[in-house]
Parts: C-alpha cells; structure tokens; sequence
C-alpha cells in the first residue's frame, strides 16, 4: 500500500460545474480514497398533466367582482365533475381581490374598480382530453391558462431507475480510476446523497402551424426529465 495521499474528484459531462462535489478537506479523510459522482438521466413520454387556469375579472364593486369569479369557477368544477373528473383532482385557489386605481395628472388616484381572480389545478390522467378539459375551462369564463405542465404517473419507478444508474455510473468511474492509477478499490468509506426532485415539467407549446393541423398534432407534448446523483468516497487498498 502505498502512503501517499490520492483524492479524484470526478463530474460528470451531463452535468454543468454546478453539480461537482463539494471538497473533502485532508483532515476529514486521512487515508488514500477517491471520490466519484455518479449521474443518471431518463427521457420518459408524459402521460398525465397538470392544467393551471384562472379567472379574473374587474367589475365596479368588489362585490361583484367577487361574485363573477365565484361563478366562473363554480360553473367549471360543475363541468369538470359531470365530465368523470374526481374532487382529489381539482384544486381551487382561494379569492384574491385588488382594488383598480386610475392615476390622472394632478390628481390623486381614482379608485375605479376591484379585479377579483381565482386559479384552479386541475390533475389530467389522459392526455388525450386536455384540449377538450382546457375548451371547457375557456368557455365557462377561465381567461388565462397559467400553466400545463407535463408528468408520468410512474414518476416513482423513473426515479429508483435513474437512482440504480446513478449509482452504477459512480461505481464504474471509482473502479476505472484506481485501475488506471494502479490500485485497487477498497470498502465504501462514506455515501452522499440529496433528494433532487428529479422530475422536470416540460411546458406544452402551440405549434406554429397549428391551423394546418388536426387538435391534437398542434400540441407538441416533449419529455420528462428524470435526473438523479450519488457522491461516493471509495478507500483505496
């Protein structure tokens, strides 16, 4: 065995310099090791959806600023249960009301009104009825689609696969290297890992030529990135 000291840091290519390890200080480890980061990604095809909409409305009183956004939404729940959707898959913002000012010059301003907004998530399990869900939303009174981010509903599965392969990736990096430097690996003397919240939402875009086309085919859906990590530190023998 030989007495010097070895530390390789590894970082992956699929990762930019912000995910390199964090520094081993000397004092903390003592003894020949290297340090590997291991790195997954999973290209899934989205098969769920979650649908962000809001109303908001200005009316001259609060009141009735409050009882249009009310409505809207109510009407679109109403729809959104008559069409199969269940009540764990809606949820409803509380009211958000703002008084409206307008400023003339010379002037203090004006109250003019009050816009009252409410947002709703709705949870779509087949995509396949995501535009008809979002022709209800529109046309019972929600004006704005704040949101339609793409998931899978094996999120679960992906993510303990790009974790097995993450794990692999680490592995296989510490044992090319201590070959390479001629020695041999030792136990695993220390395990990092963080919680990465590995599911990235893809947004939907509308396709430019979406006049041209069918419903369906203006939609372009993408993919869920799944990306997981590991930090291990390797004793040499």
């Amino acid at each position: 065995m030989k007495q010097s000291f070895l530390a390789v840091f590894v970082a992956g290519s699929l990762f930019s310099s912000m995910l390199i390890a964090p520094a081993v200080l000397a004092a903390e480890v003592d003894f020949p090791h290297i340090e590997t980061l291991g790195v997954s990604q999973i290209q899934v095809e989205p098969d769920m959806a979650d649908l962000t909409v809001e109303v908001s409305v200005t009316e001259k009183t609060a009141k009735a600023a409050k009882d249009n956004s009310d409505a809207a939404v109510a009407k679109f729940i109403a729809r959104l249960t008559a069409a199969g959707v269940t009540k764990d898959q809606i949820q409803s913002a509380n009211l958000n009301l703002q008084p409206q000012y307008i400023y003339v010059q010379d002037k203090g301003p004006e109250l003019s009104g009050y816009t009252a907004s409410r947002q709703i998530t709705v949870t779509i399990t087949d995509l396949s009825r995501l535009n008809t869900i979002l022709d209800s939303a529109l046309e019972e009174g929600m004006n704005r689609v704040n949101n339609i981010a793409l998931k899978s509903s094996k999120e679960a599965e992906y993510v303990a696969k790009a974790r097995q392969a993450a794990i692999v990736d680490a592995k296989q990096k510490a044992e090319s290297l201590a070959k390479g430097f001629g020695e041999s690996l030792g136990k695993i003397w220390q395990i990092r890992y963080f919680d990465q919240r590995p599911v990235q939402p893809v947004m939907l875009r509308m396709n430019a030529k979406a006049e041209a086309m069918g419903t369906t085919e203006s939609y372009q859906y993408g993919q869920v990135s799944i990306e997981d990590r590991v930090e291990v530190i390797y004793k040499l023998k």
